[in-house]
């Protein structure tokens, strides 16, 4: 037993991780310090509802909140952010509030499969524009002699024209300090790596410089930093194959679960510090876990992959975590008029950033447009194509903050509009990310209103992701439980019922989940993802008026993101979250930064594009549109005010509601 009276023990559960803190401090505080994550959608602001622990042992004082029942109290539930300690405590993280396992796949699902875009590294060979930014040359020299006693530098960039037809050369001093003894350690047989221009004014750059043959074992990295979730990918620049894949949660989720929460938090004194030390911790780590899984490729040698061959890495975020990554202070993107410190980022060493990689490993990171259109989205479309085609195309990223792309090769114009966390678990009562036990798709009995879940993993439920979100309400609604403003009808089932936060539909009784309760989607909950689909809705119907485009004028339509890839299209209409389209016009792209980052690994022509694409990309502030407002009134009914933009949602609708149910 702690005798001070200064300080305590906080044991966390599952994780068996004990840490000292000052008293007063809260559970959340003593969490992020032990390295323990408890779920955290408003930062710790004690409104989300989703840090509920369980005080095993001890007390806490305060830890009260409207969205803990008396029967969860009395069973020792308390919200953490709010919970201050003063005594030694034991307290167990719930599944629903900890960072379960899965939620990190960017594979598209298998019933998506058929409309999946595969980015194929043949397409890049036939096209001529498989040709790797950072590149392995061997040479062969002449040793100098009395008639030819040159300087090491001017043999090699001679050696370079005259093998290679590689000119305009730059090279720094780290490279001149290696020279000497690597043109002599293997009788002036050397490779070098070289960093091409991504403006064709410029020169390219000599990065290293290695004694004996390694032009085969070229290796680089594309990163995608999410809010949610950190992707990364190991590419043999030499073949253009993926050698290793991994992903990890972002730890800043721990300060909050979207950009505004953390960058409140990276304005307190070190603040922004710790947000880029824990953002770098986890790729280091990341690409520590990939080189461990890579195989080498064949006839490679030289055994297994070192961080030291890996010479290039290029990464994709939006704006607020580009920012952070940077370290630059973000303050004014959550300020009108939303101002970010920059949009274009020269070229980096990535040590410089503190990621452990070798001096001579250059960095690049994708541009972004505005604020909260970022370099995600830019690197979306390169890896989409949707710049190269003809025909004309909606891309959307659907998340917090969704993000919207209209054009083909000859324009481009964007938006972005924030929908709310609702489809990734915020706001919802019982909503978490798509982990084991997330219920993800349903269906309902339409005679006695009693549903079939099913859950990530065939786990036991223990709350409602995003598409699983979706499909009850776009469900409910076809089968008349729930009406045009997502109110329930008054039906006479043990599944409907009134709750705390006003009627209710019971997916699951507590003796069915893991939960340790019913799990339930209220009113409220609706009334919040109704919100959500609406402002993507009237994001999509303002640009497209802002354009003088009609849904009926679109070719296609690419669907990226982790909740855009797992979205049900009928569903999807069905609600009124997307314009009634054809289906067999859209897309799946799945984590389209992700390929993005990684073609640009590939093709210096890529990124030569980049810079033309951002120039070419009208933004439009959506705020700042006076129809926009409208369009999002308009939009908060189920599907819609105007039915008739959506006659396959409603004919559906008639089809499968019972004669007695109301219309």
């Amino acid at each position: 037993m702690n005798t001070t009276q200064e300080t305590s023990t906080v044991t966390f559960l599952p994780a068996n991780k004990s840490i000292t803190v000052k008293n007063r401090s809260t559970l959340m505080e003593a969490a992020r310090t032990a390295g323990v994550h408890i779920n955290a959608s408003c930062g710790g602001a004690g409104v989300c509802g989703k840090c509920r622990v369980i005080i095993e042992q001890g007390m806490v004082t305060g830890g009260e909140s409207e969205k803990l029942s008396a029967t969860e109290y009395v069973r020792g539930y308390r919200q953490a952010c709010t919970a201050e300690i003063s005594h030694d405590i034991t307290v167990r993280v719930p599944e629903e509030s900890g960072r379960q396992k899965g939620g990190l796949s960017t594979d598209i699902p298998l019933r998506h499969h058929a409309r999946m875009h595969v980015f194929n590294i043949d397409e890049l060979k036939e096209a001529g524009i498989f040709y790797p930014p950072v590149e392995k040359l061997c040479l062969e020299l002449l040793k100098p002699d009395a008639n030819d006693n040159r300087a090491d530098v001017g043999r090699l960039i001679q050696g370079l024209a005259d093998q290679h037809n590689k000119h305009r050369l730059v090279t720094g001093l780290p490279v001149m300090r290696k020279i000497r003894a690597a043109l002599r350690e293997k009788n002036f047989l050397v490779t070098v790596t070289l960093e091409q221009p991504v403006n064709n004014k410029s020169k390219s750059h000599l990065l290293n410089i290695q004694p004996g043959r390694w032009d085969h074992r070229n290796f680089g990295l594309a990163i995608d930093i999410g809010t949610t979730t950190i992707h990364g990918v190991l590419i043999d620049l030499y073949s253009g194959k993926i050698l290793a894949k991994d992903s990890c949660y972002n730890p800043q989720m721990s300060y909050g679960e979207d950009v505004i929460s953390r960058i409140i938090y990276a304005e307190k004194p070190k603040g922004l510090a710790m947000m880029q030390d824990l953002v770098v911790e986890a790729i280091n780590t990341l690409i520590g876990n990939m080189l461990n899984k890579a195989v080498p490729p064949e006839n490679s040698g030289h055994g297994a992959i070192s961080r030291d061959e890996i010479n290039s890495i290029t990464i994709a975020g939006n704006t607020t975590m580009t920012h952070l990554l940077l370290q630059l202070e973000p303050d004014n993107i959550r300020r009108s008029p939303y101002v970010p410190v920059s949009t274009f980022f020269p070229p980096l060493r990535a040590a410089d950033l503190g990621i452990e990689l070798p001096q001579h490993c250059v960095s690049l990171l994708f541009p972004a447009i505005s604020s909260y259109v970022g370099g995600d989205i830019v690197a979306g479309v390169m890896g989409s194509g949707m710049y190269r085609t003809e025909l004309l195309t909606l891309f959307i990223d659907v998340g917090t903050n969704a993000e919207i792309v209209i054009g083909n090769r000859e324009w481009l114009a964007c938006a972005a509009c924030s929908a709310g966390p609702a489809f990734e678990g915020g706001g919802i009562t019982h909503g978490m990310r798509a982990v084991e036990g997330a219920i993800s798709d349903f269906s309902l009995n339409p005679e006695t209103l009693e549903p079939m879940n099913v859950t990530e993993g065939n786990k036991a439920p223990i709350g409602i992701c995003g598409s699983g979100l979706l499909i009850i309400v776009a469900t409910l609604f076809e089968h008349g439980v729930l009406n045009q403003s997502g109110k329930f009808n008054d039906l006479d089932s043990s599944r409907i019922r009134k709750g705390r936060s006003g009627m209710e539909y019971v997916l699951a009784w507590e003796d069915e989940c893991a939960a340790g309760h019913d799990i339930v989607l209220n009113e409220v909950d609706i009334d919040n993802f109704i919100r959500a689909k609406a402002a993507i809705f009237a994001g999509v119907s303002t640009l497209m008026e802002q354009v003088g485009l009609e849904v009926g004028d679109l070719e296609q339509v690419i669907l990226a993101g982790g909740f855009g890839s797992f979205i049900d299209l009928d569903s999807a209409m069905t609600v009124g979250l997307l314009p009634e389209i054809d289906p067999d016009t859209i897309l799946y792209v799945g984590n389209g930064s992700l390929m993005g980052a990684w073609m640009s690994e590939l093709s210096n022509h890529i990124r030569q594009d980049v810079v033309s694409v951002v120039r070419k990309m009208t933004s439009f502030e959506l705020s700042e549109v006076p129809s926009f407002k409208d369009q999002y009134v308009a939009s908060i009914f189920l599907p819609h005010t105007d039915l008739s933009l959506f006659p396959g949602a409603m004919q559906r609708r008639a089809a499968r509601t019972p004669p007695s149910i109301p219309r």
